[in-house]
């Protein structure tokens, strides 16, 4: 397993099949890449089947433990199927979806080797999931979570940005996977500074601390030390990224746009690496210098100013 400068070995990679999306959520940040959404259909400049089980299986020659397919809608692909069958086998398989293509499609997934799905659902209002998404697709949404219940898909991540427009409906979707069997919550701090409006964001403290005085029970993650709370048997964790240190040194993944290009972190778009025409050996060598190049961003990437503010470690800026 390859590992960084700051000992951080790589085992986990995201591979973003498509920019494309059905939805256009007011929070996308598009893996870091801003909102470059074109045309719905397939685009010249998409990684092929081949493309991606080829960066997989040198992936793999590297330990990589862990792969998440994502977008964009990674179901967008009417290919998907094909590349999960043909990751290679010792790969955990997972999928970050809106989920309105779950329903007709999660068996087939599930067949061909996919384990574990995050469905995202910001509420549980179809007029706010609405506001929030610009689709009216909130009982799609429902329908494909129960379809990947149905195909054993379990547990189901519910991904719920939480911002202003959301943080209202904490409290009822806590509820929700407290009351359905196979669900489980992953509340993911809201990211400014890769999709701009500051002022939508509030403070995620305050939502671990009504979460600590809910929960029963509380473990700590060693991934990132993220914190999970059980509140009337249903599981919630906090993703909580934003200005945190202890976040980015933990961090094991590398990330791959739809484009093809290597991505050692998913706030920073200067350390793009192309991996060419895709052969073998350009990928290993461009996965190598990935690897070694990746920094954490806070704490040495961004580090704080005289004055307590995040500014970049003069050491990476080009003079």
């Amino acid at each position: 397993m390859l590992e960084d400068s700051f000992g951080r070995e790589v085992s986990g990679v995201r591979v973003s099949l498509t920019d494309r999306c059905n939805f256009d959520c007011i929070y996308c940040h598009n893996e870091g890449l801003g909102d470059t959404r074109g045309p719905m259909e397939a685009q010249d400049d998409e990684m092929s089947a081949d493309d991606v089980v080829r960066f997989l299986e040198v992936a793999r020659e590297f330990g990589v433990e862990k792969v998440k397919f994502t977008g964009g809608e990674p179901m967008l692909r009417q290919d998907l199927e094909e590349i999960i069958r043909r990751t290679p086998d010792e790969m955990e398989v997972s999928l970050t979806t809106n989920g309105t293509f779950l329903p007709g499609r999660a068996e087939q997934l599930r067949e061909a080797g996919l384990e574990r799905v995050n469905v995202s659902q910001d509420a549980l209002d179809p007029e706010a999931f609405a506001e929030v998404t610009k689709s009216g697709a909130y009982d799609k949404v429902l329908e494909g979570v129960e379809a990947a219940l149905d195909a054993g898909l379990d547990p189901v991540k519910l991904n719920m940005v939480v911002f202003e427009a959301t943080a209202g409906y904490v409290p009822r979707m806590v509820e929700h996977v407290a009351e359905n069997d196979g669900l489980q919550l992953q509340l993911i701090e809201y990211m400014p500074e890769l999709t701009g409006k500051p002022e939508w964001a509030i403070d995620i403290q305050r939502v671990h601390d009504w979460l600590e005085k809910q929960a029963e029970e509380i473990e700590v993650r060693e991934m990132h030390g993220r914190r999970r709370y059980w509140v009337n048997g249903g599981m919630v964790e906090i993703v909580d990224p934003v200005e945190n240190p202890s976040f980015c040194s933990n961090c094991h993944r590398v990330r791959v746009t739809h484009e093809g290009y290597l991505k050692g972190c998913l706030n920073r778009n200067d350390d793009l690496r192309s991996m060419g025409e895709m052969t073998k050996p350009e990928i290993r060598e461009t996965f190598r210098e990935t690897v070694a190049n990746r920094v954490p961003y806070y704490g040495e990437y961004m580090i704080r100013n005289d004055e307590n503010e995040w500014e970049i470690n003069d050491r990476y800026i080009d003079v």
